[in-house]
């Protein structure tokens, strides 16, 4: 009898306080922001909320970026005849399709943060739909990317890689994928909306290091077609030579920004700070030469600038601390500079 009692006056208790927290949150109403709805929501219905509607433009963008980095892996298994021309086409230069699919998946990344700044539609919703489609675009994409280009390297070459070979390479593409799905998952905890909080980068972006990846493999196509178009000789020599270089250099590539991608390095952000804004003349005509060469020979100045902007990260960081120990080194201590 007296466990009843305690049982019914707690329960009393209970649905009192419940009754309570649900008179005493207001209603949700369009003056408040996203923020404030988001909290009003998971206040009324607990740790749950549910998302009933999205804004269309910015999440369009996003979903297109998801997109071309599963039609990226697609194009690298293609391996059936067709009449249709473009099929065709993408059986010939599947990897190079691959390769471009991933930097339009870097347009619609970057469409769709400018759309919802845009239209002030930034939402907690759309920066995480965001980080799962850069995990599929420019984690998976350019890792199986490159895990089909060496494949099909052993199978047009006739060549057996050694055991430890193949399983290195693997696992230089499952480790990029893993730091990729770090990285955004780090970034989604310390992102802050607005586009003052958008300078730079903690560790090598997600979308550089698929670019560098996917820069890569077009180098790599492109010298393959080149030792195929000359004549046998020094040219075609050559062309086959650097060709099998950036083969192998793939895997150390995709492992070195793999780690990049988890590293403390700071990365600025290219648009945000230096093509914003009134610039000097001289900057001008080196972002009038950049498209000039991209023009002339448009995978090697991707290649070359994807590398560079990849390692001027890291050089800028070692320089930095070189330079922090050098000051800690001149500058004297506290005992030695005692008086008598």
């Amino acid at each position: 009898m007296l466990e009843s009692i305690i049982l019914r006056d707690h329960l009393a208790q209970s649905l009192g306080t419940i009754d309570l927290l649900m008179t005493e949150t207001p209603p949700i109403s369009p003056r408040h922001s996203a923020r404030e709805r988001r909290r009003l929501r998971l206040r009324r219905h607990g740790r749950r909320a549910y998302i009933r509607s999205a804004y269309s433009l910015p999440t369009l963008a996003t979903l297109g970026n998801a997109i071309c980095g599963f039609a990226a892996m697609y194009v690298c298994t293609l391996n059936y005849s067709s009449t249709d021309p473009i099929t065709t086409w993408l059986l010939q230069h599947r990897f190079v399709a691959a390769a471009y699919l991933i930097f339009i998946a870097m347009l619609f990344d970057a469409l769709d943060g400018r759309l919802a700044r845009l239209t002030r539609h930034t939402t907690d919703f759309g920066g995480q739909l965001d980080s799962l489609a850069d995990v599929i675009s420019f984690g998976a994409a350019p890792a199986f990317l490159v895990l089909q280009v060496f494949k099909e390297s052993i199978i047009r070459e006739n060549t057996m890689f050694p055991t430890m070979v193949s399983r290195f390479i693997w696992a230089a593409g499952a480790l990029y994928m893993s730091c990729a799905a770090i990285r955004l998952a780090r970034f989604n905890v310390s992102n802050e909306h607005g586009e003052q909080h958008h300078f730079s980068f903690l560790g090598l972006p997600s979308p550089g290091a698929g670019a560098v990846v996917a820069a890569l493999v077009l180098m790599q196509q492109d010298l393959v077609i080149q030792s195929r178009t000359w004549a046998p000789g020094f040219a075609a020599d050559l062309f086959r030579t650097l060709s099998i270089g950036c083969l192998w250099a793939m895997p150390l590539v995709t492992l070195a920004t793999g780690l990049l991608m988890v590293s403390n390095v700071r990365y600025p952000h290219l648009v945000n700070r230096h093509l914003r804004g009134k610039r000097s003349l001289g900057r001008l005509i080196f972002l009038l030469a950049i498209l000039l060469g991209l023009v002339v020979a448009h995978q090697y100045v991707i290649g070359i600038g994807t590398l560079m902007y990849a390692l001027a990260g890291l050089l800028g960081s070692t320089w930095v601390r070189m330079k922090a120990r050098r000051n800690d080194l001149a500058t004297p201590s506290s005992s030695s500079a005692r008086p008598d």
